[in-house]
């Protein structure tokens, strides 16, 4: 169980806590403290249940949880974010549905917004630029309460089995913070793993509780490493019309930052101004230019895993798939 941390504190304490409190006892709990402060051991509960990986500085969530997956040798491979706070039956309910066929290499358990019976998450949906969002999101969890087939999780909690890792590979570190779950749950799609959603796995979580929910930080990793996932992960003709589904979800975002709500009503509302979003996704962009050789390198890699044709592959995001105009009204 890896848990990448960089402020600690109470709700790091409390997630560590659910943890050493589920029915699943065949566990280690392993924290990887980004701080660059000691701000995990200083804490008695993390300092009793869990075993911590201290950095001098941040080396960022895909990076932190790596570290915490080379340590291990089990045979499943568990991620949370230090808001999140898991119920009992969490993993032992996650493990099992897991074993139940080979093909399943990931597992997305039912993400309810923290102190409420409203979801955060029930697996991930993908917009046809590669933007991610939550599936469910801000809805009823009774509307989700069926196991089924999802895209991929989310990585605010979810379990991976160690032989899918090992054949595509752990997190992308380049991405540094945002999108490392949808870039590993695309490029397992591509080898033919599946994603079982378990709606009887409950997790509680803190949305966005370290990072901030809307801020100019936040928007720059995210807009950065969804062009970047999407050069890694799409088929070519998805990635030639990316563009234009782009322009749509900026046009929706415009549209509703005008409204104040969505997330560019909140980045509005945060006191970022609305002028700096066009320059982040200019500087995304040529960030993305400038990274292309290595992007590349990296596509080539994704395909030489893959066991799936482009066109088949196509069909799959388009039935785990989220609109330009969804994707930015929530």
């Amino acid at each position: 169980m890896a848990i990448p941390t960089l402020v600690g504190g109470e709700t790091l304490a409390e997630c560590v806590r659910s943890v050493v409190a589920q029915t699943y006892a065949d566990r280690e709990i392993v924290v990887v403290d980004n701080s660059g402060q000691g701000l995990a051991a200083a804490l008695p509960d993390v300092r009793e249940h869990a075993r911590v990986i201290e950095n001098r500085d941040n080396k960022g969530f895909g990076a932190a949880v790596n570290q915490a997956f080379r340590t291990s040798d089990s045979p499943f491979l568990a991620v949370m974010n230090d808001d999140a706070v898991a119920h009992s039956a969490w993993l032992e309910t996650m493990v099992r549905a897991v074993k139940a066929r080979y093909e399943i290499g990931m597992c997305a358990p039912q993400i309810r917004l923290y102190g409420t019976n409203v979801l955060d998450s029930a697996g991930m949906l993908l917009c046809a630029d590669g933007s991610s969002k939550q599936r469910g999101h801000l809805e009823s969890p009774t509307e989700y309460a069926r196991a089924t087939d999802v895209l991929f999780p989310s990585g605010c909690a979810a379990l991976y089995k160690r032989a899918m890792l090992d054949e595509i590979g752990l997190f992308d570190e380049d991405l540094f913070l945002y999108c490392e779950d949808t870039d590993l749950g695309l490029r397992a799609r591509w080898a033919m793993w599946e994603c079982a959603y378990v709606p009887d796995a409950v997790v509680e979580h803190r949305y966005s509780h370290s990072s901030g929910q809307a801020s100019a930080l936040k928007a720059w990793y995210v807009e950065r490493n969804r062009l970047r996932v999407a050069v890694k992960n799409l088929p070519w003709p998805m990635l030639a019309l990316a563009p234009f589904h782009s322009a749509a979800r900026y046009f929706w975002h415009a549209v509703y930052m005008t409204r104040g709500s969505g997330k560019a009503g909140k980045f509005s509302e945060s006191g970022a101004r609305a002028l700096q979003l066009p320059w982040i996704v200019l500087r995304a962009n040529l960030h993305v230019l400038a990274s292309l050789p290595r992007l590349l390198s990296q596509r080539r890699d994704v395909r030489r895993h893959a066991r799936m044709k482009p066109k088949q592959y196509a069909r799959l995001l388009k039935s785990h798939s989220i609109s330009a105009r969804r994707v930015a009204a929530l």
